[in-house]
């Protein structure tokens, strides 16, 4: 590669640096627990209502991404649209801060929780579409797991910052480092917490400045004019067609599962943890640290295998991965392990902890590995000039279904008063996910 294509590659990894933090801090190890166990009346609660606002957000996703995708595809370029859903993001994530412990309505926060979710999914379809102009088709592979392992390190950094810096530990007054919380912010007031919405704002904006030096945009096309038309003719086009694309029609529909299953995970791992262990940010923070080193390695590793062996394999070693570890999790909890029990009341047992640490390890591993790899599948599915269409359709297929896990949760949960059982649907979607990739073509689209 030249000087300025490295760059370009670099810059275009710097976006899932930059985004990282929504997913890390925000929707599972910081604020979505803090949100459960202290502006909601009770963590089960938080939990239901938390689901809802996942599930949607992802309806909205769902039904205007592959429209925009086609649009975007039809005019060319994707930095205007970029900026426009970068904005709703930075929004949504600074107005987090006005979540105050027992607030009487969270609707409003719920409101700025969705506008953020939105905002860095839209973004993420348009960044993603840009992959295949990065390099030839044999590196597109270890471009994207590079990409996820630089994402996983951006999330690292920044809960370190966050529980170093901001969020306190244990004892409830100290940081990790034994200092008080940055700019005088009260833990007694959850502004520990509320904190990661602004921060997250602020690394997004600082972070996207080497996407926007170094990574082209795709080119205008001649009928850009009539984009929309000609956008949205081209969409009905190709999901009248997409039923007789056996191999890409079978991966969508895989993807919807496994990916709804794999953010089931993410989006209440620290809600569980908190609630089933009594875990407290300082913990959840060092649990977020172990699966964010994995998910960096993992990523790494995963996009060199997908170099050597394609993605077909590592999509589905991951999710077998992630359906054992599943199991594992909710089969453990306080004085058990896989249901047999340890310690006793006298001499409690750390093993479960351990057990939940290891889990998370492997979630990060397998997640990391699984997304780099899927969006790898994506583009040797995919027909060539309809990427960002083609994005749009992926976000449609992780969308139409991604209610699924938020919902069936909510709905368990509320119906079992149990978070343990109330996340047991992710097994069941990623078993559906795994048996749908037998129809897949490793090769897609000569």
């Amino acid at each position: 590669m030249s000087g300025r294509e490295r760059r370009a590659v670099w810059g275009w990894m710097f976006y899932d640096w930059a985004s990282q933090p929504f997913h890390t801090l925000i929707l599972t190890f910081i604020f979505a627990p803090y949100f459960a166990a202290s502006v909601a009346d009770s963590p089960a609660r938080g939990q239901e209502i938390w689901g809802y606002a996942v599930a949607g957000g992802s309806v909205l996703i769902a039904l205007l991404a592959p429209v925009l995708g086609a649009v975007a595809d039809a005019s060319g370029p994707r930095r205007p649209w970029i900026i426009v859903f970068s904005a709703c993001y930075m929004v949504g994530t600074a107005g987090l801060w006005f979540a105050s412990p027992g607030l009487p309505d969270p609707a409003l926060i719920l409101g700025f929780f969705i506008l953020g979710l939105v905002g860095v999914e839209f973004t993420t379809v348009f960044t993603n579409s840009l992959l295949p102009d990065l390099g030839p088709k044999e590196e597109i592979g270890r471009i994207s797991g590079s990409g996820w392992a630089m994402g996983y390190w951006g999330g690292l950094a920044s809960l370190v910052i966050v529980l170093g810096f901001i969020v306190p530990g244990p004892d409830g007054d100290a940081t990790l480092l034994g200092i008080q919380p940055a700019f005088g912010l009260k833990p007694a007031l959850g502004e520990g917490p509320r904190a990661t919405g602004p921060l997250s704002a602020i690394w997004y904006f600082v972070f996207m400045i080497p996407f926007a030096l170094w990574t082209p945009d795709a080119a205008r096309k001649p009928r850009a004019a009539g984009a929309v038309a000609a956008g949205l003719g081209q969409l009905r086009a190709t999901l009248r067609s997409l039923p007789r694309d056996r191999s890409l029609f079978s991966y969508l529909a895989s993807s919807m599962f496994y990916r709804d299953a794999l953010n089931g995970l993410y989006v209440f791992g620290g809600i569980y943890a908190a609630g089933v262990l009594g875990w407290e940010t300082f913990q959840l923070g060092l649990f977020g640290i172990i699966a964010a080193l994995a998910g960096a390695v993992g990523a790494w590793l995963g996009g060199r295998a997908d170099r050597r062996l394609g993605p077909k394999p590592v999509i589905c070693f991951a999710i077998a991965a992630l359906m054992l570890v599943s199991i594992v999790t909710i089969t453990t909890g306080p004085g058990e392990v896989m249901f047999i029990p340890v310690g006793s009341a006298a001499a409690p047992s750390g093993l479960p902890t351990m057990v939940f640490y290891l889990c998370g390890a492997v979630i990060g591993a397998a997640g990391g590995s699984l997304q780099a790899a899927s969006r790898t599948m994506l583009v040797r599915q995919a027909r060539e000039g309809r990427m960002a269409e083609a994005f749009g359709i992926y976000a449609l297929a992780g969308k139409a279904t991604s209610f699924l896990a938020p919902f069936l949760i909510a709905v368990v949960t509320g119906a079992t008063e149990s978070q343990r059982i109330g996340v047991t649907p992710v097994i069941l979607l990623f078993l559906v996910g795994l048996l749908l990739m037998v129809r897949v073509t490793a090769e897609g689209r000569k």
